[in-house]
């Protein structure tokens, strides 16, 4: 169960007043997680329900995923301030008061003043009049506290951190977890599989902005080109080292299909980490290539784009309406290679016994606990629980299995995961090697989330391991 309560209750009334629209999408998008909705669902929802400005969509954006990442810091500085524990607060009081904390605490360019008085002002025209007495005052009475514990911290941090003035539990986890606003569970095994000083990297990690990294279609295009064709409508962007065909945005440009380059399919939105996987998967022109876990797709057509187009690429799903997804960016892309087909990847070799023994290559990019794309999905860490891990091993354990007679001699077998937990990852591995012996263990990988210079996220934390099948006599 998620640690969001699920609750049912009205949407605050529009916000005429100048300066609130964007606060006031970020306090609806707290209200529909909590009662349930997935964070990039909620977001978009509301941002085209509103005819916001460039910067007001990008200061939504920002407050209403940073208020969601931060949820268990902002619940504890209600607890500390409040008169009653944020759990009993009225429900759309706490997320409005975690829109305004988080102003207070994580974003030094608007003032103190704007982040109490818009608040309040949300308050008064959003139904929750009567609360916005209570709102100031805690609000005020935060302010209070930052500023004596800033004026007695001999150290004069600037910016001061999020958690000063809380008092932190002794217990290395709860503290931990507490200044990252991780779930306990997980801060615990962040500090068991890691060094404190790893551990602190990867949480801050995982509290950044994710970057915007793109793909070009090297088959329409090449990064100097794109990259001139943006800087021609003033977006400055940089080539990516870990990939020979990324690009990162260094602005944040607004609606992407607007940009050069989407129409005619000269790239596609991937994040860095995750454009590494297709090399090591290493497809030829020719070769006849599964993707056993396909939708939306990004793989299935990078996997098409390094096979020049040449070659039979299978996208399977078990979502029909997911699959179409890869159909429509196969076809923006231009490509042509790329079947697909509707079916649970662990039962392929009964449904299609024609295949068996067929793949070149095959590409298990598996359902997973989604531990290294936190940064990206801001409400993930609150959905996942410590006990889910488990299930979601033994289906990793059942696609490999459902995949491997597909495989042909020679072929090689990647099997990637967007998670950086072990059970999952090493010793899912070492699990599938044993059973299987007629496998090599070529290389595997465990890239960490980490941030740039500037604070963001340097990409998704990604596992991958390379296995090849070996020829019959070897």
């Amino acid at each position: 169960m998620s640690l969001f309560r699920r609750w049912t209750f009205p949407l605050p009334e529009p916000v005429r007043s100048s300066g609130l629209p964007a606060r006031e999408v970020a306090w609806k998008v707290l209200l529909a997680v909590a009662a349930g909705a997935y964070a990039d669902a909620a977001l978009e929802r509301e941002l085209n329900r509103q005819s916001l400005s460039g910067p007001d969509r990008a200061l939504a954006t920002e407050l209403a995923y940073g208020a969601i990442r931060q949820r268990r810091l902002l619940d504890a500085w209600l607890d500390a301030h409040g008169r009653v524990r944020a759990e009993q607060q009225p429900p759309r009081l706490r997320w409005l008061l975690h829109v305004g904390l988080y102003q207070l605490l994580f974003t030094a360019r608007i003032p103190a003043s704007a982040a109490v008085s818009t608040t309040v002002d949300l308050a008064k025209q959003g139904g929750l009049a009567r609360l916005a007495p209570v709102a100031n005052g805690l609000l005020r009475s935060v302010l209070r506290r930052r500023e004596q514990a800033s004026a007695g911290d001999g150290s004069a941090l600037v910016p001061a951190p999020p958690w000063l003035g809380l008092p932190l539990n002794e217990d290395p986890v709860v503290s931990f977890g507490l200044r990252h606003s991780l779930p306990e569970w997980l801060a615990a095994d962040l500090l068991r599989w890691l060094p404190a000083d790893r551990a602190e990297a990867f949480a801050r990690a995982c509290n950044s902005s994710p970057p915007l990294d793109l793909r070009v279609n090297r088959r329409r295009s090449d990064r100097q080109s794109l990259a001139a064709a943006f800087a021609a409508v003033a977006i400055r962007s940089q080539a990516l080292a870990e990939t020979p065909d990324g690009l990162t945005l260094l602005d944040r440009p607004g609606d992407l299909r607007g940009l050069p380059g989407f129409g005619e399919g000269h790239w596609s939105v991937q994040d860095r980490s995750a454009q590494r996987i297709v090399p090591l998967l290493d497809p030829r022109p020719g070769q006849k290539v599964l993707d056993a876990c396909a939708a939306p797709g990004g793989k299935s057509t990078q996997i098409a784009e390094w096979m020049d187009d040449q070659g039979e690429i299978w996208a399977v799903d078990r979502s029909e309406a997911r699959l179409r997804r890869v159909a429509l960016n196969a076809e923006r892309l231009g490509l042509t290679s790329i079947q697909q087909l509707s079916a649970d990847a662990t039962a392929l070799a009964s449904l299609r016994p024609d295949w068996i023994g067929s793949f070149d290559r095959i590409l298990v990019d598996a359902p997973c606990s989604g531990l290294g794309t936190l940064s990206r999905h801001a409400d993930a860490r609150w959905r996942m629980q410590a006990e889910t891990i488990e299930s979601l091993v033994q289906l990793q354990r059942q696609l490999l299995e459902g995949v491997l007679p597909l495989l042909a001699p020679g072929g090689r077998l990647v099997y990637a995961t967007c998670t950086v937990h072990p059970s999952e990852n090493t010793e899912t591995v070492a699990w599938f090697q044993q059973q299987r012996p007629e496998l090599s263990l070529v290389q595997q990988q465990q890239w960490w989330p980490a941030q740039e210079l500037d604070g963001s996220c340097a990409g998704d934390g990604f596992f991958v391991a390379v296995l090849e099948r070996q020829q019959p006599g070897a």
